[in-house]
């Protein structure tokens, strides 16, 4: 197989780019946009907001729960770029119903689209692209490529919340839309399935080196990852099927414990996240009176913070300390860091917790670690 090289992906990355710069740079407006349609003009603290934010969260997770195995297996039988054509052609019509109105009606017609549109877009374009870099780069360069994936995301989210604090409100919303337009027909004409056609015979054997070194010469169907070494065969044979079943998934889950473990700290910490996430601009706007130049300076100095915090810090604290004290503090952090915000005196607050950041986003970081699909 011929020598890696990072340009080889530079489409991926490009397109990757691209789908997020679209994703943060309508983030921060938001509040504001929905505040304005759904609630008086006087009165910024109804929590009409707030419930419908909620409703959206918790029908998209579900909606996702469902459609994303499903999307899993249909780019195993028509191809990753076939796939990825389905959520950034979708994801263009929710920011162009608001960059044309942004009234009552045209708002519930962007609320309405966008929760079914995200039930099959939201993170799908992220998992297809970690599943291109696994099908093209082997051994241990994916989980180097897998980190330039999560550098080149915030990248485009510190260029997009920069942008969002320039940009007024409806010209926001129309640039989102030309660049998911834009990601598409890039996608679409300079991306390749595969890098190499003999990439996936040559993988294929450098993964099975790799787990014969690692066993001392066991069975090459046995996957080097610790959270799956001591289940039983049946369920590496689960992970090396194309096409595995809802089944196959939930007994994967019954004979790994460590698995379970992970999944219900991911849960609750998730659950937590999500539930500050909906509320959290709704609780600044009322409270400090808030704007979309705020959020977006906010989200920035969080986004640049954790964006140091994993290209620098957390390799660092995991090679000293290991990943579970890394994960335990993480957790602590997060706590400490809502906490701290549920009392806020003053408007300083929120931008004087962001010191918790590169914490916090270990807990994030980690459980992507710990997901075996990934490793």
């Amino acid at each position: 197989m011929e020598e890696y090289r990072l340009g080889e992906l530079r489409h991926l990355l490009t397109t990757v780019f691209l789908s997020g710069f679209s994703e943060f740079l309508v983030k921060p407006v938001m509040t504001d946009v929905t505040v304005a349609a759904v609630c008086s003009g006087l009165n910024e603290t109804c929590s009409l907001a707030v419930y419908l934010t909620g409703v959206e969260q918790v029908t998209v997770g579900l909606g996702t729960m469902v459609m994303m195995p499903v999307i899993g297996n249909l780019s195993d039988r028509y191809g990753i770029k076939t796939l990825l054509t389905l959520p950034m052609c979708l994801s263009i019509l929710p920011p162009a119903i608001l960059a044309y109105r942004r009234d009552t009606n045209f708002f519930y017609a962007f609320y309405i689209t966008k929760i079914l549109f995200d039930m099959v877009c939201q993170g799908t374009v992220d998992c297809l692209a970690h599943a291109y870099v696994a099908k093209n780069v082997c051994g241990r360069k994916r989980i180097s490529m897998f980190g330039v994936l999560a550098g080149v995301r915030s990248i485009s989210g510190v260029c997009a919340t920069f942008s969002a604090r320039l940009l007024p409100i409806a010209s926001i919303f129309q640039v989102a839309a030309i660049s998911f337009f834009f990601g598409l027909v890039y996608m679409r004409v300079f991306l390749k399935e595969r890098l190499h056609d003999d990439d996936e015979d040559d993988c294929d054997e450098d993964d099975n080196t790799s787990g014969r070194n690692h066993h001392d010469g066991g069975d090459l169907t046995m996957l080097a990852e610790p959270i799956l070494r001591d289940a039983p065969t049946k369920i590496h044979i689960v992970l090396n099927t194309k096409y595995s079943s809802l089944k196959d998934m939930v007994s994967l889950i019954k004979n790994s414990t460590i698995l379970v473990q992970t999944l219900v700290v991911t849960f609750f910490a998730t659950f937590a996240q999500s539930g500050m996430q909906s509320a959290f601009l709704y609780f600044l706007k009322a409270r400090f009176g808030f704007n979309k130049n705020d959020f977006a300076e906010l989200i920035l100095l969080v986004t640049i913070i954790g964006s140091i915090s994993q290209l620098f810090i957390l390799p660092k604290l995991v090679s000293a300390i290991g990943e579970r004290r890394v994960l335990s503090t993480g957790l602590l952090m997060d706590s400490v860091n809502a906490a701290c915000l549920s009392v806020s005196w003053s408007a300083w607050v929120p931008y004087a917790t962001t010191v918790l950041v590169p914490v916090t986003m270990f807990v994030v970081l980690l459980q992507d670690k710990w997901d075996p699909v990934n490793r």
